[in-house]
């Protein structure tokens, strides 16, 4: 009788457990529960895209994710090519421990950036890059003050640079590049506190002065190339500065070149400007110097020899109003 009664107990017991929720059945594995329901909004609300995003499975198995291996909470999630449509779930923002959050070479992923993302305060790394995002960048971003790379290039956005991304103070790395933004450069982004990022502004519809306050900062690298700025660059050349690029090529500049007293970078290209006066004779002094290119611009003068100046040739120097000297004409 004993022995009928505890059959009877266990095979009620397996009866209960097979009607729990698969959240419970997933916490025998390392995924957090929580975790596991957030992640299987997010994809029904890309359409289910993932083939090992299997229901009753272990998360930290599925594609594109990892988790930490003592908590066992998704510290990242990355979602990289394919043909996923829709906008980017607000349901990211609810998992809290995110490290790194991408989505990249997704052509149809379109809309806004959700503002949910504030809620990730452990997020490092934020790369929503080679989609189709629209609208502003987001002023809400800067809520995230952990961030260390933030890659929002090759999407659609329009409007102005929020100056509040000034107030990042360990960021590595800022991509703006390759969108349809407007206005200037905002002032505050000569007064980064903490790290100074690499700088990325390139192809989009910049307009105005690249800000004086530029001289206060030391970009490793740089580059303003494709926009339509106007006036001095000459601040972006600070005597002894650790800056490795510079790339201000294709824009509307126009300053006295020859009033740079040095040169110390790897790579300066300022093609398709305005920029007059003769090159300094300093460049010949800059051993690091890998790639030059000072074509269709006003200079004029003698080109300097010596140093690592015999590596470039013709193209560097052409259609200025009177350059001259090896590797163009002679001088008269």
């Amino acid at each position: 009788m004993k022995r009928t009664h505890l059959t009877m107990i266990l095979l009620s017991a397996f009866f209960v457990s097979s009607l729990l929720p698969h959240s419970l059945n997933a916490a025998t594995g390392r995924c957090n529960p929580s975790d596991y329901e957030v992640l299987l909004k997010i994809s029904k609300a890309l359409g289910n895209p993932f083939p090992s995003w299997v229901p009753n499975t272990d998360c930290c198995d599925w594609y594109g994710l990892q988790c930490n291996d003592t908590t066992n909470r998704v510290v990242e999630l990355t979602i990289f090519s394919g043909q996923i449509s829709g906008q980017i779930p607000s349901e990211v923002g609810d998992l809290p421990y995110l490290d790194n959050l991408t989505f990249r070479k997704l052509s149809n992923i379109t809309g806004p950036i959700p503002q949910s993302i504030t809620k990730l305060k452990r997020l490092r790394f934020l790369r929503l890059s080679w989609l189709n995002l629209t609208g502003p960048v987001p002023d809400f971003i800067s809520e995230l003050s952990n961030l260390i790379y933030l890659e929002l290039n090759f999407n659609k956005f329009t409007g102005p640079i929020p100056s509040s991304f000034s107030s990042f103070t360990k960021l590595g790395a800022l991509r703006l590049d390759r969108n349809q933004l407007s206005g200037s450069i905002p002032e505050s982004f000569g007064h980064f506190k903490g790290s100074v990022p690499d700088l990325y502004l390139s192809h989009n519809k910049l307009t105005g002065p690249i800000p004086k306050s530029f001289a206060n900062m030391a970009f490793s690298t740089i580059d303003l190339s494709r926009n339509k700025l106007t006036g001095d660059a000459s601040m972006l050349f600070i005597p002894n500065g650790s800056s490795v690029i510079i790339d201000i090529s294709r824009n509307m500049l126009a300053f006295d070149f020859s009033k740079v007293k040095k040169l110390s970078m790897q790579y300066l290209d300022m093609n398709h400007n305005m920029i007059y006066g003769s090159i300094p004779k300093a460049i010949v002094d800059d051993v690091n110097l890998q790639f030059f290119n000072a074509s269709y611009n006003r200079l004029c003068g003698v080109i300097p020899t010596g140093g690592n100046m015999n590596r470039f040739d013709y193209s560097s120097y052409i259609h200025n109003k009177c350059l001259c000297g090896p590797p163009l004409a002679a001088c008269k």
